[in-house]
């Protein structure tokens, strides 16, 4: 019997904590991420595997995805890749060559078939999937370890990578440890179709890919417009924010000095303004740990494509405070530079 599962990956930022998944049944599902990827990176990752967790079993594998670029690049451009030594048409090295060997090597001698499936758009499998990697993004963007997953039965305890722990290179370069298996060329896989004309660098689009231009079509993916607004910036400022709500978190100085802005100011309800230095100073006072507090997101607006607005209202024992914040990018990382509060009778 075909194995159908859905794939898919998250990354907050696009570069930022990743996540992904792959999706069968609630008894055969497996995620895993990194501190620093891209959503393609995610998507081709859980599609490996995949791959590889289900190598033992002799059925077909249908594999849902809702990047049209991860499915073109694994039908239609890596056969093409591996005739030219893992170069493109311009003669430039394929970007992050280990994983689309390692691909190559999985998919050799399998009955593997691939369907493209509109995210966000209620498919049952597709929904898991994304809810999965999703979660598995958000946990490393808190510093945690999401949970791993059953896995396919019989598998062989490896995953995307003998350790599913090491991400390909967002730089297009190589990270160490990266398994020699998947270093190794093999045979074409089944089901490869020539190159198209125009081959986009492998992990260089984000999930504002050519919606328009179905797998097998040959046309070259859309550039995003930098207008555009960046919902996975907003998740992620969001997953920052409530992790500022741990009293875990508030306790840590070195994390805290992570996350706030050195421009921080905070305008506390009593109608106190605090310095990051303030804030600092009180790291670890009782005043700072005042047990479980919940973030209900008012409204949550990118200003700019490095500046994002919350406005949410925190609920704990002591009552309800309406907050606004504003986070801001600085290089790769996201910090809060300001933030306001006001009680709410």
């Amino acid at each position: 019997m075909t194995i159908i599962a859905a794939a898919d990956g998250s990354a907050l930022g696009n570069p930022g904590p990743a996540g992904w998944a792959w999706y069968i049944d609630e008894s055969r599902w497996r995620c895993g991420g990194w501190a620093r990827g891209t959503n393609n990176q995610g998507e081709l990752t859980a599609v490996l595997d995949l791959l590889r967790q289900t190598a033992h079993y002799p059925e077909p594998l249908h594999i849902l995805c809702d990047s049209q670029y991860v499915i073109n690049s694994v039908t239609k451009w890596m056969a093409g890749w591996k005739r030219k030594g893992w170069k493109k048409a311009d003669g430039k090295p394929v970007l992050n060559v280990e994983v689309m060997k390692a691909l190559d090597e999985a998919m050799a001698g399998r009955e593997v078939t691939f369907e493209w499936v509109k995210g966000h758009a209620g498919h049952a499998l597709n929904e898991k999937a994304d809810i999965l990697a999703n979660g598995a993004a958000k946990a490393h963007a808190a510093r945690r370890e999401p949970e791993a997953g059953p896995g396919f039965p019989g598998a062989r305890s490896v995953g995307a990578g003998d350790d599913p722990a090491v991400p390909p290179a967002v730089d297009g370069g190589t990270r160490t440890g990266t398994p020699a298996a998947a270093r190794a060329a093999a045979a074409p896989p089944s089901g490869t179709m020539g190159t198209a004309d125009i081959e986009p660098d492998l992990f260089s689009l984000t999930d504002h890919e050519a919606a328009a231009s179905p797998p097998g079509s040959g046309a070259q993916p859309s550039t995003p417009t930098l207008s555009a607004p960046d919902q996975s910036a907003v998740d992620l400022v969001a997953a920052l924010e409530r992790s500022l709500l741990d009293d875990a978190v508030r306790a840590d100085r070195r994390r805290l000095e992570e996350l706030l802005d050195p421009s921080w100011s905070h305008v506390c309800a009593r109608g106190e303004v605090w310095s990051r230095a303030d804030r600092l100073a009180a790291c670890g006072s009782p005043d700072q740990a005042s047990g479980e507090r919940t973030m209900e997101i008012l409204e949550a607006r990118q200003l700019t494509s490095d500046t994002v607005l919350l406005v949410w209202r925190e609920r704990s024992r002591g009552g309800q405070i309406l907050r606004s914040s504003v986070w801001v990018r600085s290089r790769d990382s996201w910090r809060q530079t300001f933030q306001q509060g006001t009680a709410e009778a």
